[in-house]
């Protein structure tokens, strides 16, 4: 029986080799999909493999499927089926493509994994160990999610057909492509092999082409270690050099990007085949420029290329815009809207110098913020026995979207308020999901945009504001500035600007700006300023101008002003503070008034004058103006006196030259000008006093400052009207006096501190149902130089539940209690440390940190009686679980059946067996998986195992 036996085992031997032999014929590919229905989650997927047709093409003709497995993300188990091929085509002497194509509609939406195991790759791959039993691989995963539309991945337009010379910079571009204008980027990976209908790829025995296989393999100038690199933007895949003859396989990831979100990536296994051959020089393309074009312009690109060998070449270009796969078919549906663009000459072998020329004829559907990517290539064609070396280039076309037309402006009423109303004329390119969006600002300026160069100045950084959104059929808006109307004498801009919704994204550039100038009629306030503060006798004189355009007997007289008041720098409760009567003659003094009995000590005060006529012997209200406050001082107290001030006013008091004002202490009452402070903005109205006296024109009134001493001032703001139909001058505005005492900000010393330890030891303690750490701190004398430490008023207590993690504030607590318990925890683990506040809000730096660890502590019983008395019913853990992060748990009998299992931390097993039996009485035995709350965040799993005794 023996040697019968053997001869069977040698027969079967034979016959799984030659079965491998014969399936091993897998070079490359890839795993592209899109979506392709608008309402269900329904996507076309298509397998793309090249077939080794030299030493593989048995395996290659019998490949009529393969097994594609689609699994959600993150998990090892999925749906597999079968997938026919439907296309087989040589695309060389000793390269075939096959196409295996199927539809698939996804349960829900969500991250999937879509991979494929194929028995196996070609024979001789030398950086892959066994490559002849190796099964190859494919992996794309994809994003389902009902917000992308009709979303497709990439398609790779460049088949993996170059070989490479030894010695010599090897280069490869796969021209990925993706249809909806999403951003691609690249990276390396490495092969993996997969099992048919496995669902799940891993690492292949793989080398690194570069200097795996030859550590001293140098580049082709010979200055340095050979390299393997992708460029992550442009995709140029460049092994820099081979050093040993040979096939070769490598990986690389092309990633789906969309407004900054991943949305899938894409893995191509190529193969690269090294050869010794005569040598040769690649040939070279003239440097190709990015182009930009607005919506219905064409493009037109040149190529030039030489070859320093004098060998003829080839030029090509592959792109999406061109609609034509890498073997010359067009893609059905189109993979970018008509019209498709068209290369001349097309696969034409040209004397060098050539040429070749790039047409496109763009249109709105073109329209999208990514570029299409372009890749140029140029193959030389020497003599026989010469690899053939090829070089590429990737530009960009960019589409931008016209700019809209100039919006016409017209001053109109809208319930009672000046408003704008807005025409313009229909878009050009009116692509669904488009809308126009408003923007405003005061003034104007003339400047042009054109839509290519200026497409990234956005109407912010001009100052405009968004007024509104509309659909792009919109023809007019009415801008009634959200119900407040507009500022006569002041002059608004308009700009119109096109933004597309995804895929496409982006926007067009703003439009010429439209101007309108509003015609001032009414006074302008010209001085809120503060004459006297006080708590209760404060006094602020308004001043204004007389009606501009407006003279007696325009309307019926008489005529007031009525001026109205409000508490705060933006008040809106106004109340009347006084009523002016006036004859509107240029000589007649009615235009102050002095306001009285005010708290200016701690409020500003907010103006507006109205102006009335009679009509019908009833005072009507012609209208009022805009509103302004007085000047509001305020001091921070620090070592110094630093102070800011503001003011809400009609006039702008930016970009000029404000004074500010002390009191001399020798003399109470009277301030001197310390310093005259350049603003620009709002945050620039800010003075730190150090007591230098920068302003001598009055004498130098330089002092000391000293803590605890009081320091009183004022500030002198300096304004104008921007309007030019306004001529007021500047305008001069006191603030009230504010007074300030300086403190000192040294530094506290830090705290030292310290935290009850844990005793693992004590089960009371692990097991408190209250979990807490209890923290006491002292406060030194002196620091470590000898000297006193400021008075810590407060102290400020860190926590963090790991150590490598920022701490953040836990509590604050006010001197002199120096201690702090940490209650409410779910765990002991978690470190801190406490800092002091001294009087003036300066912290300290960080005490010493304090770290305590739970107690990694899971014991379990042995026996458990399941009558139904309430006592030893269930099994759980002898110690409290309060440390305990995660325990997977398994009981099996004496056969190693399982009977049970649980992720439950407490396990809480009654007896009942997965059947929901009773497991009968006996010796059962447990293995539990165990990790802990602990310090570190990534922690050992402990492995427990025992013996169960059920006693019924």
């Amino acid at each position: 029986m023996k040697p019968i036996y053997t001869l069977l085992l040698s027969i079967l031997a034979v016959f799984l080799i030659g079965f491998d032999a014969c399936a091993t014929h897998l070079r490359a590919g890839e795993i592209t999909a899109r979506r392709i229905s608008s309402t269900a989650l329904t996507y076309e997927i298509t397998v793309t493999t090249y077939h080794d047709e030299n030493g593989g093409k048995t395996a290659s003709a019998g490949q009529k499927d393969v097994d594609l497995c689609i699994k959600p993300f993150g998990t090892g188990f999925g749906t597999t089926f079968k997938v026919l091929r439907i296309e087989f085509k040589l695309i060389s002497a000793t390269t075939s493509r096959n196409i295996f194509k199927t539809t698939y509609t996804f349960p829900s939406p969500g991250r999937f994994v879509i991979n494929c195991g194929i028995r196996n790759r070609n024979e001789n791959v030398i950086n892959v160990k066994n490559s002849i039993t190796t099964p190859f691989y494919l992996e794309t995963i994809l994003e389902i999610n009902a917000a992308l539309g009709l979303n497709k991945t990439p398609v790779l337009l460049n088949p993996p057909l170059d070989s490479a010379r030894v010695g010599q910079k090897f280069c490869h571009n796969p021209a990925a492509f993706d249809g909806d204008g999403d951003s691609l980027a690249y990276r390396l990976s490495t092969p993996k092999q997969g099992e048919q209908a496995a669902c799940t790829g891993v690492n292949v025995g793989y080398s690194d082409p570069a200097l795996g296989i030859d550590p001293n393999a140098k580049n082709e100038l010979l200055n340095g270690p050979a390299t393997l690199t992708i460029n992550a933007k442009t995709g140029d895949l460049c092994w820099d050099a081979p050093a040993v003859i040979g096939q070769y396989n490598i990986a690389f990831i092309i990633e789906e990007w969309r407004d900054g979100v991943k949305i899938g990536e894409i893995v191509r296994d190529m193969q690269i085949i090294v050869v010794e051959g005569v040598k040769n020089n690649r040939p070279k393309l003239d440097p190709i420029a990015d182009i930009c074009v607005e919506a219905g312009q064409t493009v037109t690109a040149n190529f030039r290329a030489s070859d320093p060998d004098n060998n003829r070449v080839i030029i090509s270009v592959y792109s999406g815009i061109l609609n034509i796969d890498n073997d010359g078919t067009a893609f059905v549906p189109p993979i970018i809207a008509t019209d498709f663009g068209i290369y001349l000459p097309k696969n034409v072998i040209q004397p060098q110098p050539a040429a070749a020329q790039l047409n496109w004829k763009t249109n709105c559907n073109h329209i999208r913020d990514q570029p299409y990517n372009v890749v140029v290539k140029v193959e030389d064609k020497p003599v026989a026995g010469t690899v053939e070396l090829a070089s590429f280039q990737t530009f960009g076309i960019r589409v931008v979207a016209p700019k809209p037309k100039t919006p016409t402006i017209i001053d109109v009423a809208r319930s009672g308020v000046r408003s704008f109303k807005l025409d313009w004329a229909a878009y050009t390119c009116p692509i669904v999901g488009a809308q126009f969006v408003i923007y405003r600002k005061e003034g104007c300026s003339g400047t042009k945009y054109s839509p290519c160069i200026d497409n990234g100045t956005s109407p912010q950084s001009l100052g405009y504001t968004e007024v509104t959104k509309l659909p792009i059929s919109a023809l007019t808006f009415v801008d009634d500035n959200k119900g407040f109307g507009f500022r006569p004498g002041v002059s608004y801009s308009y700009r119109i600007v096109v933004i597309f919704a995804a895929p496409t994204g982006g926007n067009s550039v703003m439009s010429d700006e439209a101007c309108f100038d509003l015609p001032a009629q009414m006074p302008v306030l010209t001085n809120v300023t503060v004459d006297s503060t006080s708590a209760t006798k404060g006094v602020i004189t308004v001043k204004w101008t007389k009606p501009q355009n407006i003279k007696a007997g325009d309307f019926a007289a008489p005529y007031q002003y009525r001026l109205q008041r409000a508490v705060g720098l933006n008040g809106t409760a106004y109340t009347q503070a006084g009523v002016i009567p006036t004859d509107l003659l240029p000589k007649t003094v009615d235009t102050i008034f002095i306001d009285r009995n005010l708290n200016t000590l701690q409020n500003a005060y907010r103006y507006k004058l109205e102006f009335y006529y009679t009509e019908n012997g009833v005072f009507k209200k012609f209208d009022e103006t805009e509103q302004s406050s007085s000047v509001f001082l305020e001091a921070t107290i620090t070592n110094q006196v630093q102070l800011s001030w503001q003011a809400n006013t009609a006039w702008n008091n930016a970009n000029q030259t404000h004074r500010v004002y002390r009191e001399d202490r020798r003399k109470p009452g009277t301030f001197n000008i310390i310093a005259a402070v350049p603003v620009q903005g709002l945050n620039t109205f800010t003075f730190t006093d150090d007591g230098k006296d920068r302003f001598l024109a009055d004498g130098d009134n330089s002092v000391t400052i000293k803590p605890d001493t009081n320091y009183c001032y004022k500030v002198e703001t300096v304004g104008k009207y921007e309007s030019q139909r306004i001529r007021t001058g500047l305008l001069n505005n006191f603030s009230q006096i504010t007074c300030a005492s300086p403190v000192d900000n040294t530094k506290p010393c830090p705290p030292v501190l310290k935290i009850d330890t844990l005793n693992c030891s004590d089960a009371n303690t692990i097991c408190s149902e209250t979990v807490a750490n209890n923290l006491t701190w002292t406060y030194p004398n002196t620091n470590a130089q000898g000297n006193p430490c400021a008075l810590a008023t407060s102290y400020k207590v860190y926590y963090t539940r790991y150590p490598t993690d920022k701490a953040g504030v836990l509590a604050t607590v006010l001197s002199p209690t120096q201690l702090f318990r940490h209650n409410g925890l779910s765990s002991y683990a978690g470190c801190y440390y406490v800092t002091a506040i001294s009087r003036a809000g300066v912290e300290s730096a960080a005490s010493n940190i304090v770290c305590v660890d739970n107690c990694p502590a899971y014991k379990l019983p042995n026996v458990i009686t399941p009558n139904g008395d309430g006592k030893n019913d269930t099994f759980r853990p002898i110690t409290c679980t309060n440390a305990v992060e995660t325990v997977q748990f398994l009981i099996v009998n004496s056969y190693g059946v399982k009977i049970f299992e649980t992720t439950d931390i407490n396990i809480n097993w009654n007896g009942t067996m997965s059947d929901g039996k009773e497991a009968p009485a006996g010796t059962y035995y447990y293995q539990a998986v165990v990790t802990f709350k602990r310090l570190q965040k990534e922690t050992t799993a402990i492995k427990l195992k025992g013996w169960i005794e059920v006693i019924r």
